[in-house]
């Protein structure tokens, strides 16, 4: 017996990392060594102090209760620590921040707190895909802002229509951003919530790269004045503390906002597991030196990856944070096809601009979440090319 899908999940593209799985799977079963630089899922190990408090809280009988559905409060206290240590932001942790299933599930209901079919969300493109997706799945309709690179990878707010502005009630922000990894200004934040108090709409940041830096620390959004008034901010230990299958973060801001997005929670799911959470209490006070030296791994990383790459004759743009390369197409390809060439001849896997919507056309994304050894390989391999 078949069952059609719902007019919402037919809406929705192909999720852009199920097709490069597959394209993976092929290459593989063809008895191929593949390099997999497509994906931002960190290689190094979760700090050792983080894993031992799991352990413990683990054992204790009380935590295989049900968690609260927003957060311990003791892990809501840390964060707004952190906020304050990291970013000089002062949180009220019982009304202003949020504990989240990992940062994918907390953007992807935000919408169903504030979206009415009909309305419309902001989103940025080339962009993470679930700010669209999720969008769509709550019954409102993306109107997607182009992030060019003539613009710094800036949205132009001034181009937005004001019919669109009108129906508005969502923007989404990715700052450092995937994947063109650049940075945010303190000006453009200033523009972006005077925008926003204008026409009523909720500004929602997701910054999980954050941590992942190699000069001066990125500026939070919620540091901005006025940031609270009309956003929040999304921030996970998957990229900070290598904890991506882990599924603990956190979302922050605007009471209303936070609220709003816990009644959701409440409805449909039952909290994080508390010892994951004692266990990101742990990350998020023990491990900053820790963090310090991941980054050190990162910058070296990506120096052999886009070093390597300007010796092959590829014009690169050292990314000052996250840990991906955004990469101009070789002229005359597009960005699947020059995704796939490099696949078929190099067995190095990149990521095509054009998933990330078609504004990404024109660029491919690479990580450098390898070892040394894997990414020298990968480049030496890439330099054999003929283009």
């Amino acid at each position: 017996m078949h069952f059609s899908l719902g007019n919402r999940l037919s809406k929705l593209p192909p999720y852009l990392f199920a097709q490069l799985d597959e394209m993976k799977k092929q290459e593989l079963q063809a008895g191929k060594d593949i390099i997999n630089l497509s994906i931002g899922d960190p290689d190094l190990p979760t700090p050792a102090p983080v894993i031992e408090e799991l352990h413990r809280a683990s054992r204790d009988p009380e935590n295989h209760k049900y968690p609260s559905y927003t957060g311990l409060l003791s892990f809501r206290e840390t964060v707004a620590e952190w906020y304050k240590r990291s970013f000089n932001v002062q949180l009220d942790p019982a009304t202003e921040v949020l504990a989240l299933i990992g940062g994918k599930e907390g953007i992807a209901h935000t919408p169903f707190a504030f979206i009415n079919p009909g309305d419309i969300v902001l989103c940025p493109n080339p962009a993470y895909p679930v700010y669209a997706n999720g969008t769509i799945l709550a019954g409102g309709t993306p109107y997607f802002m182009p992030l060019r690179e003539s613009n710094n990878f800036f949205p132009d707010l001034h181009a937005i229509p004001k019919r669109i502005r009108k129906k508005a009630k969502i923007m989404w922000l990715n700052y450092p951003n995937n994947p063109t990894t650049a940075l945010a200004t303190e000006s453009f934040f200033k523009e972006a919530i005077s925008f926003a108090e204008k026409w009523n709409i909720l500004i929602c940041h997701d910054a999980p790269y954050s941590e992942i830096y190699f000069n001066s620390r990125p500026i939070s959004f919620l540091a901005i004045p006025g940031a609270r008034t009309v956003g929040i901010e999304f921030h996970s230990l998957s990229k900070t503390l290598n904890m991506t299958g882990w599924r603990i973060a956190m979302v922050a801001g605007n009471q209303s906002a936070i609220h709003g997005i816990g009644t959701v929670k409440k409805n449909i799911d039952s909290g994080a597991f508390n010892a994951i959470q004692y266990a990101g209490i742990t990350g998020l006070t023990q491990c900053d030196e820790l963090i310090a030296k991941n980054r050190a791994i990162w910058k070296k990383r990506r120096d052999i990856l886009g070093n390597g790459l300007q010796e092959a004759g590829w014009n690169i743009t050292f990314p000052e944070a996250t840990f991906y390369f955004w990469i101009k197409n070789k002229p005359g390809i597009t960005s699947m096809n020059m995704v796939t060439k490099i696949l078929k001849e190099a067995g190095v896997l990149a990521t095509p601009g054009s998933g990330f919507g078609k504004d990404g056309e024109g660029f491919i994304r690479m990580t450098f979440t390898a070892t040394d050894e894997r990414l020298t390989e990968a480049v030496e391999r890439i330099k054999r090319i003929q283009w």
